[in-house]
Order: structure tokens, then C-alpha cells, then sequence
């Protein structure tokens, strides 16, 4: 026995066909198995990753309503020492001014707990009008400040992680001199009205 007998391959299955339409479904079937696996590995990648986004949404934004409910508290307390001049608390009595500070340690200890809990004011000192945080319930005169400029918050807005809670209520600088809408060509009125019929 030599080297070539195990080279001897039988006539028969060289020329036929059978085999290797066979190997190549074997190799169709590996890859579309293949496949399959890829994608049903992503597909639970995903479902991980989405579940995880689910849930750190959930324990952020999970006192989205009570927080709301807690922000008209917040509010009614800020109105109640607003109501309350400087003047009328230095000549108050001491039981007057008692009461007054435990209004404001309660609002400030309201602020704390909520800002505890991801809850945070807008701040609009010096701000300039951004619709995605405030909601503006008039334009005033700028009084000198540059068109869109915040002129007086009248209702405080929040954020909760960095989703909008509720927006600031303001009033708004108008364009223009002195608050006066400017009046060029195609700004007065009627200009822009088609008379044609």
C-alpha cells in the first residue's frame, strides 16, 4: 500500500452533482442560521437597553403628578408671604411675626425637599423668552430691555430631572422704541390687507 490509495476518490461521486448542491444548502442553511442568531442577539440588546431606559425614566419621573400637585402648595405659600408687605411685618406683633417665619422655614423647606427630589425652579432672572420653559401671557414695554427679554415671572416654572415640569408663566419685552411695535413700510395697519376682490 502506497500513498496513493488514500488519494482514491470512486468515480462515481466526482461526477455527481448531489454533493455539492447539498454542501451548498448546508452552507445557505449556515448562514441564514447565522443570521437569524445576529439578529436575535441585537433584538435582545435592545430590549436591554430599552428596559433600562424604561426604568431610569421610571424612577426619575415617577412623581411627575404628585410633583405637580405639590407645585400649587409651593405657590400658595410664595402668595401668602408675598401678601404680606415688609413694612406691615416690621410693626407686626410677635406672634404675627412667628407665624411668618414658619410660613417661609415651610416654603424653604418645601423648595429643599423638592429639589431633593430632582425638582428644580426655572431660572429666569436676566433670561431671555425660550418657549420650551416659559409661557408668555403678555408683551409689555421693554422699559429699555431688548425685545424678548423677560420682564416679571408671574408664576415660578420647574424641571423635573431635565424634563419641563410646568413652564414659567411671564410678561414679555415688545419690539420696538419704548414698548411700540416699530411701524416701518409694510407694518402699519391695513398694509397687509388685500383690498382686491
Amino acid at each position: 500500500m502506497n500513498g496513493d490509495e488514500q488519494d482514491y476518490v470512486p468515480e462515481e461521486s466526482v461526477g455527481n452533482g448531489e454533493g455539492s448542491q447539498e454542501v451548498e444548502a448546508l452552507k445557505a442553511e449556515a448562514a441564514d442560521l447565522k443570521d437569524r442568531l445576529l439578529r436575535a442577539l441585537a433584538e435582545v440588546e435592545n430590549v436591554r437597553r430599552r428596559s433600562e431606559r424604561e426604568r431610569l425614566d421610571a424612577s426619575q419621573y415617577a412623581v411627575t403628578k404628585f410633583a405637580r400637585d405639590m407645585l400649587s402648595v409651593a405657590d400658595n405659600l410664595k402668595r401668602a408671604l408675598d401678601a404680606y408687605p415688609p413694612e406691615a411685618r416690621a410693626n407686626a406683633s410677635p406672634q404675627v411675626k412667628a407665624v411668618i417665619e414658619g410660613v417661609e422655614a415651610t416654603e424653604r423647606h418645601l423648595q429643599s425637599t423638592l429639589e431633593r427630589h430632582g425638582i428644580k425652579l426655572i431660572d429666569t432672572a436676566g433670561a431671555k423668552f425660550d418657549p420650551n420653559l416659559h409661557q408668555a401671557i403678555a408683551e409689555v414695554p421693554g422699559n429699555g430691555k431688548p425685545p424678548g427679554s423677560i420682564m416679571n415671572v408671574v408664576q415660578t416654572g420647574y424641571l423635573i430631572a431635565d424634563r419641563l415640569l410646568r413652564p414659567a408663566m411671564v410678561t414679555v419685552a415688545r419690539a420696538g422704541s419704548d414698548g411700540v411695535a416699530s411701524q416701518g413700510p409694510g407694518n402699519t395697519p391695513g398694509s397687509t390687507v388685500d383690498t382686491k376682490i
